[in-house]
């Protein structure tokens, strides 16, 4: 196809978030999650909050039932404008039975993930993953849906060559699925609370290192060495997570959803 000068136009990120929300156990992802516009949730685990009620399709055992699930929602008429995958750590345990079952290139099926041998079994997931994903990417761009990934984080050393090896967060999956992934999603943000060290004397000349976290959550939305974290909508490094007002946080930089009036007023003062 020839291309000329007069094709050129203006373009602007105006679809609907992909968001990967991820931390540690019980620090509110799910809760931030639904509070996110006409949420649907895809549950993979069992774990719904206490204090809060979600729309569901209920919990989802095989990798076919996701992908039904999205089937519906790209299908029929409805007003949802959020689905929710709560986790994709879960679901990629869904991901490796679904890769033994279509099993190698000549269809041997496989038993386990590691019965492809070589690492195969992994790459061979990439492409189931990428069927997720394009189920996914489909429903954001024909229904106008934002699509929200949950995860659980892990603390991984990291090997940097130009320093000393230290710890970080990371997003709990493989790593030949975590860089797909985090390829496909507009932001990366992780939930945690801030960690205050503080030294103790114990007598007799010796001290205890004692942390503190405060009870403040933050979202961190721009990568640091002691995390994983990314955005294209100019979300500042870290924003309080306060319970029924993280989406009012967020929404005055995310495309596709109309912010509540006092969430501007935030923005501003930010």
């Amino acid at each position: 196809m020839a291309i000329s000068l007069s094709d050129l136009k203006q373009v602007r990120a105006d679809k609907p978030p992909r968001l990967l929300i991820y931390g540690p156990p019980g620090i509110g992802k799910t809760t931030l999650a639904s509070e996110f516009p006409n949420a649907v949730f895809l549950q993979v685990e069992d774990g719904t909050p206490g204090d809060v009620e979600l729309t569901s399709f209920g919990k989802l055992n095989a990798f076919d039932d996701v992908i039904s699930a999205l089937a519906a929602l790209y299908q029929e008429d409805h007003d949802y404008k959020t689905v929710v995958i709560d986790s994709i750590t879960e679901l990629e345990k869904l991901v490796f039975a679904e890769t033994c079952r279509r099993g190698d290139d000549k269809g041997n099926a496989k038993a386990n993930i590691e019965d492809f041998g070589y690492g195969k079994g992994y790459v061979y997931a990439t492409r189931v993953w990428a069927d997720f994903l394009e189920a996914v990417n489909a429903i954001r761009t024909d229904k106008g849906m934002g699509v929200i990934l949950i995860a659980h984080s892990e603390v991984q050393r990291f090997d940097d060559p130009e320093t000393v090896s230290y710890d970080r967060y990371e997003i709990d999956l493989h790593k030949k699925t975590v860089g797909m992934i985090e390829r496909e999603m507009d932001a990366i943000l992780l939930l945690k609370q801030p960690v205050t060290v503080k030294s103790e004397e114990q007598g007799f000349n010796k001290t205890r290192a004692r942390a503190d976290g405060g009870g403040v959550t933050l979202i961190h939305a721009i990568g640091k060495p002691a995390y994983t974290a990314k955005n294209r909508y100019g979300i500042p490094n870290a924003i309080r997570f306060d319970r029924g007002n993280g989406f009012a946080a967020l929404a005055p930089y995310l495309p596709g959803y109309d912010a509540p009036a006092h969430a501007e007023e935030k923005k501003e003062a930010a």
